[in-house]
């Protein structure tokens, strides 16, 4: 929640993430960054982003520290191989029918290096698992390089 000392604490972790990436991409190796950001990038990543302007998953310092972390040198993998990627989610709550609607936001990122971008052959999104019985709110996300 935001404001409040979780968020504060979230902005802080992701100032840290960012200064460990860049000492990762001064290694000049392959490496890629997956996993649950709890950030949506853009409105083109959530179904309904006019619901999500005060969630801390949305708001402009969250989205900033994404952006900021991607400015370093780090390619969102989907973003790269699919431009125009709308509707591609990876969460979706379990409240009033989100998964049934797709009303779905995207918060699990794949960042890559220059050279594991250069790799990139595929990433992927597998939603079907949402609808799964007792299944996460979240789905896998995929690369292969």
């Amino acid at each position: 929640p935001a404001p409040g000392p979780k968020y504060d604490y979230k902005l802080k972790w992701l100032s840290y993430l960012r200064a460990h990436a860049k000492g990762l991409l001064a290694q000049e190796e392959t490496c890629v960054l997956l996993g649950d950001y709890n950030v949506i990038p853009a409105s083109t990543d959530a179904r309904k982003p006019d619901a999500w302007v005060t969630d801390a998953l949305y708001l402009p310092q969250t989205r900033s520290a994404f952006s900021s972390l991607c400015h370093d040198g780090w390619n969102d993998g989907l973003r790269a191989l699919m431009p125009r990627a709308d509707g591609q989610y990876t969460f979706w709550d379990y409240q009033a029918g989100a998964w049934q609607k797709n009303n779905g936001i995207r918060i699990d990122h794949a960042l890559f290096s220059r050279q594991a971008a250069d790799r990139l052959q595929t990433v992927g999104i597998d939603s079907h698992v949402r609808g799964w019985e007792k299944t996460s709110d979240h789905v896998p996300v995929w690369v292969t390089i």
